[in-house]
């Protein structure tokens, strides 16, 4: 069994920053893409960015220059340092990882969720 688990989430205030983690823990050999998604009351989930084991990144559009994702493999946690938050990016944010365990099987897990709430 695998567990994802976020934290950081929070209320700022326009502008501001926040820092989220999300640490794997259970039965991994290895971990290959890490990602943030959000999702927005009313809205579909989106992907925000992602990392893969060798640390290349990417970034939808509505996070490049503000947010940075990075990685520690040591720890298995994924990092998403958000600065000047907007309203918009006021959400729901979920971590998703690609683990594949000791037999092989690569499977995909979902973190519970973390809220970030923006105030204008």
């Amino acid at each position: 069994q695998v567990q994802l688990v976020e934290s950081g989430g929070g209320l700022v205030q326009a502008g501001g920053s926040l820092r989220l983690s999300c640490a794997a823990s259970g039965s991994i050999y290895k971990i290959n893409d890490m990602r943030w998604y959000r999702q927005a009351p009313g809205k579909q989930r989106e992907l925000v960015a992602y990392i893969t084991s060798r640390g290349s990144t990417s970034y939808a559009d509505s996070a490049k220059g503000r947010f940075t994702i990075s990685r520690d493999n040591a720890k298995n946690t994924v990092y998403l340092q958000m600065n000047s938050l907007k309203p918009d990016d006021t959400a729901v944010y979920y971590c998703n990882a690609d683990i594949q365990h000791y037999n092989g099987v690569v499977r995909f897990y979902w973190g519970q969720g973390t809220q970030v709430t923006v105030s204008s």
